[in-house]
C-alpha cells in the first residue's frame, strides 16, 4: 500500500480496477482548504493518460510489473511467438497486444515482455537498433547542406527519414521509441 502523498515518477498502483503509471505528480497546498495531490496518471494496458487529484492520506495498492527479456521467434499470422532464454518457454501474443513495438526488431531479435499477474499487456523493443537498408532513392551530390531527408525502407519493411548521403545497403542506428535515424553502423 502507498498513499498518495508518498507518490513518486515511476511508481505502478491499481486505482478501480486499473493498472496506472505516474507520469507527473505535485503535491498542492491551497490557502483555504485541505491540499491535494494532483497526478497525470498513464493505463499501462490501455495507454491512455488520465489526470486526477487525491486526498494525501488516499492509500492504494502498488501493483508490479513484470519485465521478462525474451527472444522474439517469427510471426505466424495475427501471433507473434516469444522464447524464454533461461527456462526455453515459448509463448504466442497476439497483433493487438503488440501494436507497433515490433516495427524494428528482426527475428532472434531480445525484447522485453511486460506483464501484470501473468496477464502481458506490451512488448518494449531495444532502445536502438542496428539495420540495414533494403530500399532508398540514390542521394544527389552537392544537396547535404540544407540537411534534407529522404524516405528509406528497413529490412524489417519499415519507413525511416534518412539524410541524402545514406544509400541501399548501408547499416543505420534506429531509436525505436520515435522511429529516428540516429547514426550510420
Amino acid at each position: 500500500m502507498i498513499s498518495a502523498g508518498d507518490f513518486k515518477n515511476g511508481i505502478t498502483v491499481q486505482i478501480e480496477g486499473n493498472i496506472y503509471q505516474i507520469l507527473e505528480f505535485q503535491h498542492v497546498k491551497p490557502g483555504k482548504g485541505a491540499a491535494f495531490v494532483r497526478t497525470k496518471l498513464k493505463n499501462i494496458i490501455s495507454g491512455g493518460v488520465v489526470e486526477k487529484t487525491f486526498r494525501p492520506t488516499e492509500k492504494f495498492d502498488t501493483a508490479h510489473i513484470d519485465r521478462k527479456d525474451m527472444q522474439y521467434l517469427y510471426a505466424d499470422g495475427e501471433l507473434y511467438n516469444f522464447m524464454d532464454m533461461e527456462t526455453y518457454d515459448q509463448i504466442a501474443i497476439d497483433k493487438n497486444t503488440i501494436g507497433d513495438a515490433l516495427k524494428f526488431v528482426k527475428e532472434n531479435d531480445m525484447v522485453k515482455v511486460c506483464s501484470h499477474q501473468g496477464n502481458v499487456f506490451s512488448v518494449e523493443p531495444p532502445l536502438n537498433v542496428e539495420l540495414e537498408i533494403t530500399e532508398t532513392e540514390p542521394g544527389v551530390k552537392g544537396d547535404t547542406a540544407t540537411g534534407a531527408t529522404k524516405p528509406a525502407t528497413v529490412e524489417t519493411g519499415a519507413m525511416v527519414l534518412v539524410p541524402l548521403f545514406v544509400n541501399q545497403g548501408d547499416r543505420i542506428k534506429i531509436d525505436t521509441r520515435t522511429g529516428e535515424y540516429l547514426s550510420r553502423a
